[in-house]
C-alpha cells in the first residue's frame, strides 16, 4: 500500500484499493500456513467492494505483495474477475516482498493475465523498513517509465 500509494500520487494516478473479505491471519504460525498455502494454491478469495472499469483506462498498474513467491492471493481475484478488460491495456506491475521470490511472482502474475512482458517492472525489498533514497529513487524511475 506504501509503495502504490507513492507512485499513485507521483504518477497523477487512480488508486484502487482491492482487501478480502475475509482477512488473513496477520502474526505468527497461522500467517504462514495460511496466507503461504493460499498463494501457493493460487487461491481466489472474495473481495470487499471495489470499483474498477478497465475501459476508462490505457494503463493499469498492477501492486501486490509476495506471499511464498506467488502474488497475494486477492491479486489472483483481481486478474480473475477483471481479465478480459485488462487485454490489450498496458499493464505494468509492482511486487514487494521481504523473503525474496519477486521473479517467480511475476511469472505467475504475467500467466494470470495471458501476456508476454510488463510495459514496466518493478520489485522492492521491504520498501516501507528501507524507505529513503534508494527507495525514492525506484519509484521515480518506475513513474517515469510508466508517464512517457
Amino acid at each position: 500500500k506504501y509503495v502504490a500509494e507513492k507512485v499513485a500520487s507521483a504518477a497523477g494516478a487512480d488508486l484502487i484499493g482491492i482487501e478480502p473479505e475475509k482477512k488473513f491471519p496477520a502474526k505468527g504460525l497461522r500467517k504462514f500456513l495460511v496466507g503461504g498455502r493460499s498463494a501457493v494454491t493460487g487461491a481466489t478469495p472474495a473481495l470487499m467492494p471495489y470499483e474498477f472499469r478497465p475501459e476508462g483506462y490505457d494503463r493499469v498498474v498492477l501492486a501486490a505483495p509476495v506471499w511464498a513467491s506467488s502474488p497475494a492471493p486477492p491479486m489472483n481475484t483481481f486478474i480473475r474477475d477483471n481479465g478480459e478488460g485488462l487485454r490489450g491495456k498496458k499493464i505494468a506491475l509492482i511486487l514487494c516482498f521481504k523473503g525474496g521470490g519477486g521473479d517467480k511472482a511475476a511469472e505467475k502474475v504475467k500467466k494470470l493475465l495471458g501476456i508476454d512482458s510488463f510495459e514496466a517492472e518493478m520489485t522492492l525489498v521491504d520498501p516501507k523498513k528501507n524507505a529513503g533514497y534508494d527507495v525514492d529513487k525506484k519509484i521515480a524511475e518506475f513513474v517515469k517509465k510508466i508517464t512517457e
